[in-house]
C-alpha cells in the first residue's frame, strides 16, 4: 500500500502510519501537519483551489437518499395536493355525469327549483305590469283629483262666486216667472170652486176657533194651579228666605263680635311686641351709650397712664439725681463725722497704752474698710442701674429707629408698587381705548356692509315684488280671458233656454273687485267702488245726469273750457 493510500481513506484523513511519529499539529484550516513541513501529496489540489483529501466522496445510493430524506416535506405536500386534485376532479365528474338525471331525487329538486324560479319570474312580471297599469290609474285618479281642486278653487273665486250668484238669480228669476204662469192656470182651473172652499174654510174656521177656546180656557185653569202653588211656593220661599236673613244676621253679628274680639286681642299683642321692641331699643341704646362711655374711659384712663409713665420717668430720673446728690452728702458728712470721731479718739486715746491705740486703729480701719466696702457697692450697683437704664432707652430708641425705617421702607416700596399699578393701568387704558377704537372702526365697517347688504337685501325684494306684480297681472289676465269665455258659454246657455241674461252680463262684465266705478288698465284691470260720504256708505252711482252735470258747472265752471276730466267721477 502506497502512502497517499495510507493518508486518505474514502477522502478523509485518518492520520500516518504506526512507524511515522512526528509530532502533529492542527492548522487553522483543520488539518494536520507534521512540526516539520506540510505533507502535500502530488496530484491532491484541483485547478479550483480545492483539496481532494478534504473531500468526502458519497455512492449513488448514498446521495439518493440524503436527497429524497431533503425534498420528503415538498414530495409529502405535493402528493397529498395531487390526491386532493384527484378526488375534486372524479367528484366534479359525478356531478357532471348526474346533474341532467331526471329519476333522481337531487335531478328532481333541481327540477322542481328551476320551475319554481320560472313560475317567480313570471308572476313577478306580471305584479310589475299590474304595479304599472296601477300607477297609471293613480296618476290618472291624483290628474283627475288635481283638476277637479282646481275647478273647485275656481269656483271659489269672488268673481265667479258672484257670477254663479247671477246664473242663481236668473234661474230664480225664471223659476218665478214659471210658477206665475202656474198660478195662473190654477186661478182659472179653480175658478168655480171659490164658493165651496171658502164655505169649507169657514166651518173649519169656527171649529178650529171653538177648539182654540177650549184650550185657552183649560190654559187659564191650568195657569191658574199654577200661580196659585207659585204663590204658596214663593211665599215659603220669603219665609225661608226671612228665616235665613235672621241667621244670616245672627252670624253676621257673631263673626262682628269675634273680629272686635280678635282685633283687640291683636292690638294688645302689637303693643306688647311694640313696648318690647321699644325696650330691647332703649336697652340697646344704653347699652351702645355705655359703651361709648367705656370707651372713652379707658382712652382718657389710657391717656392719664400714659401721662402718669412720663410723670413717673421724670420723677423718677429727678429722683435718681437727688438720690445720687442726698448720698454724695451723707457719705461726705458721714466721713466728716468720721474724722472727727477720728480726731476725737485720737486726742482722748492718746494717753492709753499703745497696745490699745493700735487695736483701736485697727479696728476703726477695720470698720472703715467695710463701709467703704459697702459704699463702693452700692455705688457699683447704682451705677449698674443707670448702665441698664440707659442701654434699655439706647435700645429702645434704636428700635424706633428701626421701625420707622422699615415704616418708611414700606410706605416707599408701597409707592412703587402703586406707580407701577398706575403705569400698567395707564398702559391698559391706553390698550383698552386701542382696542375700543379697532372695535369701533370694524363695527362701523360691518354697519356699513351691514347697510350695504340691507339696500340690496331691499332692492332684490323691490325687484321681485315688480316682477311678482308683472306675474300677478299677467296671471289676472289669463284669468280674465277664462272667466270671459266661461261666462259668455254660460250666457250663450241661458240664451238658449229662454232666460234673463241681465244679471249674467252685469257679472259677468270686465273688471275685478265688483265696483262700479273705472276699469284701471295699469293695476290688472280692477274696477273699485267709491262710497258715498255719509252715514248710509252706498256706493255712488256709475252714471252721470244733468244734475250731475249743474253740479260740476257750480264748482268748476264750464266743462267746455277743457276735455279733461279734472280728475274727478261722478
Amino acid at each position: 500500500m502506497s502512502q497517499a493510500e495510507e493518508l486518505v481513506r474514502h477522502g478523509r484523513r485518518k492520520g500516518l502510519s504506526r512507524g511515522n511519529s512526528p509530532a502533529q499539529q492542527p492548522d487553522m484550516s483543520g488539518a494536520f501537519q507534521t512540526s516539520s513541513m506540510p505533507l502535500q501529496p502530488s496530484g491532491t489540489i484541483l485547478p479550483d483551489g480545492s483539496d481532494l483529501q478534504q473531500v468526502t466522496v458519497l455512492s449513488k445510493g448514498d446521495w439518493n437518499r440524503i436527497q429524497a430524506q431533503l425534498d420528503r416535506s415538498a414530495r409529502e405536500s405535493e402528493r397529498i395536493r395531487a390526491e386532493k386534485e384527484q378526488k375534486e376532479a372524479l367528484k366534479q365528474q359525478s356531478k357532471d355525469l348526474v346533474k341532467n338525471w331526471s329519476n333522481t331525487i337531487a335531478g328532481q329538486r333541481l327540477k322542481k327549483l328551476e320551475a319554481r324560479k320560472i313560475r317567480e319570474a313570471k308572476e313577478e312580471e306580471e305584479r310589475v305590469q299590474i304595479d304599472i297599469e296601477e300607477a297609471k290609474f293613480q296618476a290618472a285618479r291624483r290628474k283627475e283629483a288635481i283638476e277637479q281642486a282646481k275647478t273647485l278653487q275656481y269656483y271659489q273665486t269672488d268673481r265667479v262666486k258672484g257670477f254663479h250668484g247671477a246664473l242663481m238669480l236668473t234661474e230664480v228669476l225664471k223659476e218665478r216667472e214659471e210658477q206665475i204662469k202656474l198660478k195662473q192656470a190654477r186661478q182659472k182651473a179653480y175658478l168655480g170652486k171659490d164658493i165651496e172652499l171658502l164655505k169649507r174654510y169657514q166651518h173649519e174656521l169656527e171649529e178650529g176657533i171653538l177648539q182654540d177656546q177650549k184650550k185657552a180656557i183649560k190654559a187659564l185653569k191650568d195657569r191658574k194651579v199654577v200661580a196659585n202653588f207659585q204663590k204658596a211656593q214663593m211665599k215659603e220661599h220669603v219665609n225661608q228666605s226671612e228665616i235665613e236673613q235672621q241667621a244670616d244676621f245672627k252670624e253676621g253679628v257673631e263673626l262682628k263680635r269675634q273680629v272686635q274680639h280678635y282685633n283687640a286681642e291683636k292690638a294688645k299683642i302689637e303693643a306688647i311686641r311694640r313696648n318690647e321692641k321699644e325696650d330691647l331699643m332703649n336697652s340697646h341704646l344704653q347699652s351702645v351709650a355705655n359703651r361709648d362711655l367705656i370707651r372713652a374711659a379707658e382712652q382718657q384712663k389710657e391717656e392719664e397712664e400714659e401721662e402718669e409713665i412720663r410723670i413717673f420717668a421724670a420723677a423718677k430720673k429727678k429722683m435718681t439725681k437727688l438720690r445720687k446728690e442726698r448720698e454724695g452728702e451723707l457719705w461726705q458728712k458721714k466721713q466728716d463725722r468720721v474724722n472727727k470721731m477720728v480726731n476725737k479718739l485720737d486726742s482722748q486715746l492718746k494717753a492709753k497704752a499703745d497696745d490699745e491705740d493700735d487695736r483701736i486703729a485697727l479696728a476703726v480701719a477695720e470698720r472703715e474698710a467695710l463701709r467703704e466696702k459697702e459704699m463702693y457697692e452700692k455705688q457699683s450697683q447704682f451705677e449698674q442701674t443707670l448702665t441698664e437704664m440707659s442701654e434699655h432707652r439706647m435700645e429702645q430708641m434704636k428700635q424706633r429707629e428701626e421701625a420707622q425705617r422699615q415704616e418708611r421702607r414700606r410706605e416707599l416700596e408701597a409707592l412703587a408698587l402703586k406707580m407701577e399699578a398706575d403705569k400698567l393701568f395707564a398702559e391698559k387704558q391706553l390698550e383698552k381705548v386701542k382696542k375700543q377704537k379697532k372695535e369701533a372702526r370694524g363695527l362701523k365697517d360691518f354697519h356699513v356692509k351691514q347697510m350695504d347688504e340691507k339696500q340690496d337685501v331691499v332692492l332684490q325684494a323691490e325687484k321681485e315684488k315688480l316682477e311678482m306684480d308683472k306675474q300677478n297681472l299677467d296671471l289676472l289676465a289669463v284669468e280674465e280671458q277664462q272667466f270671459q269665455e266661461y261666462a259668455k258659454k254660460v250666457i250663450n246657455h241661458c240664451d238658449k233656454g229662454g232666460r234673463n241674461t241681465y244679471p249674467l252680463k252685469k257679472a259677468a262684465r270686465e273688471g275685478h273687485g265688483g265696483g262700479r266705478g273705472p276699469v284701471f288698465e295699469g293695476k290688472g284691470g280692477v274696477r273699485p267702488s267709491y262710497l258715498v260720504d255719509d252715514n248710509s256708505g252706498v256706493e255712488l252711482p256709475h252714471y252721470q245726469a244733468a244734475s250731475t252735470e249743474e253740479m260740476k258747472y257750480a264748482h268748476v265752471g264750464s266743462s267746455a273750457n277743457t276735455s279733461k276730466r279734472l280728475g274727478f267721477v261722478w
